[in-house]
């Protein structure tokens, strides 16, 4: 599903119109509808509603909404900011048709607003500015969006709160911008939507089919797209009758130190139930016994260190290395994974401690082949990256450092984000804050790690790696709960995940 930024929204608008020759004000009809239809599905006739139109088309939206939700005669009261005294087209005619509807209180605040009481038993309606604001909002509208945060009523934001941008809220200020509890968006997700520094902005958020043009959509172009069930499916290899072990690869992970052996364990039984065909495990002296007892399918292979990783390892024989898991930060282990990323000559997943061991040593960054793919969370992409200050700035960075080191960046977080060395990024939509827990990296790591080996491209293996991950998880959470949930619950899960996918 692709992820328009708000410039293009409007071409889409346009191309609807042009080609199904239909009006822009039936248009807004149809939106309009759908915001009514659920208001209507979630709040009965009893419960007051109140909005707050902006001048624009948002705010035409809410005008169509005020009637319609009047004609089914719901106490509505509705205050229009015309402060300007320059309505949009649509905005304007939808005022006529409202006016006509008798049983609406409507109000146009031309100079100076004398705010409603609003209670907690209320629905206020946003309609103030979507997807068109071009700054953030200040001084009368600022006011106006305090007002109704400081309010208890139940606040609903047609297409987008207003004051938020569609992409990019660094420099703009959160006090004001609406905090809505359900967002009704049109047809796509807003890019800023899927930030966690915006979730106590836009609430719950529910995409409504408003019939925008499918051709349109296909021919307008963007970098950012959200991960559907069925691109998974189509990208997910069937399995040849004559194939055998050798055929989905020989893969090497190299993970665990003394006391963090489980990181080994859960990243390796990952990558073996994600189909490859061989896992070797490189692991210190010490952790042989945990390893062999816990995953006799393993191949085990021993440092000359008994308690970390403290010499590289000859990589001829394998089609990928997984490297992170557990190490620790010992000396030794540093320069073997220096040496071992300046080395390998093949792609590699890298993971926890050989990206911080690769945050202070950045010169060796341009080391990593082409291809691999990093696994970081926030944290420790701004160690490799500079501090961000929010999550849009962050994913800017990485996709410089993708395009920089012609490797493939996951992003960790609530929509884990595949980002590609020509700077498209793919978000996924599977998982859940069950997954919030120890080892759950790991597990992802293996699972990356097992789709390279099988040949899959980068592209396929994390965006594939990421979703069947969330998958086993929201399995897992459905069953164990989420509290109730450990990493090794993902592993465990990650075959009824393939076999829904399959």
């Amino acid at each position: 599903m692709k992820i328009l930024p708000c410039i293009y929204i409007k071409q889409l608008d346009v191309w609807t119109i042009e080609k199904e020759s239909i009006a822009s004000i039936d248009l807004m009809e149809r939106a309009s509808k759908a915001v009514m239809n659920e208001i209507v599905a979630r709040w009965g006739v009893n419960t007051p509603i109140r909005i707050f139109a902006g001048p624009g088309n948002n705010g035409g939206d809410a005008l169509a909404v005020a009637r319609m939700l009047g004609e089914k005669e719901y106490d509505v009261e509705v205050f229009l900011f015309n402060t300007k005294e320059n309505l949009s087209p649509d905005c304007a005619l939808n005022k006529e048709r409202l006016l006509a509807i008798e049983k609406v209180k409507f109000t146009e605040i031309v100079n100076k607003f004398n705010p409603p009481a609003l209670t907690e038993d209320m629905v206020v309606i946003d309609g103030l500015f979507g997807s068109g604001l071009s700054k953030p909002l200040s001084g009368g509208f600022a006011a106006v969006v305090k007002f109704i945060n400081a309010s208890a009523a139940t606040v609903v934001s047609i297409d987008m709160p207003s004051g938020l941008m569609g992409e990019e809220n660094t420099y703009n200020i959160r006090a004001h911008i609406i905090r809505a509890d359900l967002t009704l968006s049109f047809q796509l997700p807003k890019l800023s939507f899927l930030f966690p520094e915006n979730e106590e902005l836009v609430g719950e958020v529910k995409l409504l089919d408003i019939g925008l043009s499918k051709e349109g959509l296909e021919k307008i172009d963007t970098d950012y797209y959200l991960t559907k069930e069925t691109e998974i499916r189509e990208r997910i290899k069937p399995r040849d009758r004559f194939s055998h072990k050798g055929t989905f690869g020989h893969a090497l992970i190299i993970a665990g130190s003394y006391g963090m052996a489980g990181a080994s364990v859960l990243a390796a039984r990952a990558c073996l139930r994600s189909g490859a065909g061989l896992v070797t495990l490189h692991v210190p002296g010490r952790n042989n016994v945990i390893v062999q007892t816990s995953i006799p399918e393993v191949i085990v292979q021993h440092d000359i260190h008994e308690n970390y990783f403290a010499v590289p390892v000859d990589t001829d024989d394998f089609q990928v290395v997984g490297i992170g898991p557990g190490l620790g930060r010992s000396e030794e282990t540093e320069t073997a994974v220096l040496e071992q990323v300046r080395s390998c000559q093949v792609p590699m997943v890298i993971d926890a401690d050989a990206l911080n061991i690769l945050s202070e040593n950045k010169k060796h960054l341009h080391y990593i082949p082409e291809g691999s793919i990093l696994t970081p969370h926030p944290k420790e992409f701004d160690r490799l990256a500079g501090k961000s200050r929010d999550s849009y700035e962050r994913l800017m960075k990485a996709c410089d450092l993708a395009a920089a080191l012609k490797c493939y960046i996951v992003l960790k977080g609530a929509y884990t984000a595949v980002v590609t060395p020509d700077k498209k990024c793919y978000f996924n939509p599977t998982g859940n804050p069950g997954m919030s827990t120890g080892g759950s990296g790991d597990v992802l790591t293996g699972v990356i790690t097992a789709l390279l080996a099988q040949g899959y491209n980068p592209e396929e293996a994390a965006r594939i790696g990421i979703y069947v991950h969330g998958l086993a998880g929201d399995l897992a959470a459905r069953e164990l709960s989420m509290p109730g949930m450990i990493a090794g619950d993902i592993v465990e899960f990650l075959p009824k995940a393939w076999l829904k996918l399959t």
